[in-house]
């Protein structure tokens, strides 16, 4: 055994947000100001890990957009090329669980792609951002947290990206996984896995991503808006569903026809549990609406399926191939 191995290469990437985000004048707003490099010395060393930075984009989470989030999937890419053994991946936490999310189906490397942030701005007392950032290095660099996907790391705990969720506006402890609970945790700077997940990628080249809407569905939908997404430019459709997936009856018709037009996903609002594909039979029902040739996002919330129908969108313009893929992702999450 080699008594000096060489460090573990980390790449720290840079997308702005809170973690970012000082105050330019007593009493302002935060806003995003610190680059990749601040971020890192913030940290300090780390015994065995080498950490270059770079950023990539500085600015709110909020205002990402789809071009965003390929030019991160290649800048992750790149590091991994460049002989990373892992990246973190540092942004707003507005959109935190679906860029995260996006990784996850766009990087098909086995080596850690870790996303992090912070609910403090890097100038407020009790600031989060760098524990969480020294947390996302160690997982990036250890080698346990390959093969499990794109992971997000807050308050330390590592979370899975597909199961991942904000659930609290302002708390450091925002994020949790309602459905699977955290893979790990560090505990005094050691990463301690306790379950794992198999990879999970959309296994295609993405271009241009088109537009797909989220619709929640609510007492009283008449399906009004369902009716003009087509003629908006829209690609496609997420709703999510009452319950296990139920519509009002008057949503069906326009639901049906825009189906025939382009893929119509069905998703539950509740925020956890699987949509239903055979319990109910009603005009509305998940029954119903499948048979309508709507598709089921199984265990994928509605934010999440938007991001896998659109991305797959992006990566063909053969509907039966897009709803393949798309299909094949709602089955890796069982």
């Amino acid at each position: 055994m080699d008594p000096n191995p060489p460090p573990v290469r980390v790449t720290l990437l840079s997308m702005g947000g809170t973690i970012a985000s000082v105050a330019p004048a007593p009493g302002a707003g935060v806003m995003p100001a610190l680059e990749a490099g601040d971020l890192a010395r913030a940290v300090g060393e780390l015994d065995g890990v080498e950490v270059s930075a770079r950023t990539v984009r500085l600015m709110p989470s909020a205002s990402f957009a789809f071009e965003d989030v390929l030019a991160l999937a290649h800048e992750v890419e790149t590091a991994l090329a460049e002989g990373a053994a892992g990246v973190v991946v540092t942004q707003g936490t507005d959109d935190l669980e679906e860029m995260a999310f996006a990784l996850d189906l766009l990087v098909d490397d086995l080596r850690p792609v870790v996303v992090t942030g912070a609910m403090r701005a890097a100038d407020a007392p009790g600031a989060d951002g760098p524990a969480n950032l020294r947390a996302a290095v160690l997982v990036a660099a250890s080698p346990q947290a390959r093969g499990l996907g794109a992971l997000v790391v807050m308050d330390d705990e590592v979370h899975a990206a597909r199961f991942v969720r904000k659930t609290h506006a302002s708390r450091p402890s925002a994020f949790t996984s309602p459905e699977a609970g955290p893979l790990g945790r560090l505990i005094e700077a050691e990463v301690r896995f306790v379950t794992r997940v198999a990879p999970l990628s959309l296994g295609a080249r993405v271009g241009a991503v088109p537009p797909v809407a989220l619709v929640r569905c609510a007492l009283g939908d008449d399906g009004r808006l369902v009716g003009v997404l087509l003629d908006q430019g829209y690609r496609g459709l997420v709703v999510e569903g009452m319950g296990g997936g139920h519509v009002p009856a008057p949503m069906v018709g326009p639901l049906e026809a825009l189906a025939r037009e382009v893929p119509v996903v069905l998703a539950t609002r509740t925020g956890s549990g699987s949509a239903l594909r055979h319990s109910y039979g009603f005009s509305g029902s998940e029954i119903d609406l499948l048979a309508r040739g709507v598709v089921s996002a199984g265990a994928l919330e509605g934010l999440k399926a938007r991001l896998a129908l659109a991305l797959a969108l992006g990566s063909s313009d053969d509907r039966a191939l897009v709803e393949a893929r798309f299909a094949a992702v709602v089955a890796a999450l069982g």
